[in-house]
């Protein structure tokens, strides 16, 4: 089974979060989207954004204050700065609940598919079989990225994936599921599927019962 992309805008799904139903050996295992505000934070940098605004902020503003201004005249200087941090994080904000609403995540027995885009939705299979190793970041939460590495030479345009991709990965996308929660159950479920799939086995970083793969654990398939 090699990758499919579906790339089109879908007016109709006959299944959620799928392109078509599937066939009568195959099962939903799992499904979901991203958080978002732990893909605000992770993939749109919210955070960093905000220190990064609230230092323009007080750099306009100090001179004003060593000068002896008072509060009036310390609101006029910050009268086009405030708003525009302000436009600026909930655009963000907006983009990062848009892309959330628009992605859908689904594990079957027999791959991942990935439904992505706000104005224009595509959707990819990855066979299990496809699957070379599976990597876990975990955030806050309980919520974490899963990163997919693909065997072969099959790739996938990391503008196409984006940001459900790992980043800096340009040359050879991996694709990502970004922000989910529960992710560290998700990646023991992946395990799982992978190794029917393609027989054992799937070594587990962690053995811990909280953790099922520590930030740095790989899935990582056998080379047969």
């Amino acid at each position: 089974m090699s990758i499919d992309n579906h790339g089109h805008e879908y007016e109709f799904e006959p299944q959620f979060g799928l392109p078509e139903r599937l066939p009568s050996n195959e099962r939903i295992i799992w499904q979901g989207s991203p958080d978002v505000a732990t893909l605000a934070k992770s993939a749109f940098h919210l955070r960093k954004l905000v220190v990064y605004f609230c230092i323009l902020l007080v750099a306009r503003a100090y001179p004003e204050v060593e000068a002896g201004a008072g509060r009036l005249e310390i609101l006029i200087a910050l009268k086009w700065l405030a708003p525009l941090t302000i436009t600026g994080l909930l655009t963000v904000w907006f983009l990062a609940w848009m892309t959330a609403s628009t992605t859908v995540y689904t594990l079957t027995n027999q791959r991942v598919v990935m439904r992505l885009g706000i104005v224009l939705t595509v959707t990819f299979n990855l066979p299990l079989s496809k699957i070379a190793a599976a990597d876990l970041r975990t955030l806050s939460g309980g919520h974490g990225d899963i990163t997919l590495k693909l065997k072969g030479e099959d790739r996938i345009a990391w503008i196409h994936l984006w940001p459900s991709v790992r980043p800096w990965r340009i040359t050879k996308p991996e694709p990502t599921l970004r922000a989910v929660a529960g992710a560290s159950d998700l990646a023991r479920e992946l395990s799982a599927a992978w190794t029917a799939v393609n027989g054992p086995s799937v070594a587990i970083a962690d053995n811990a019962p909280s953790r099922a793969l520590s930030p740095a654990g790989r899935l990582q398939a056998s080379a047969t």
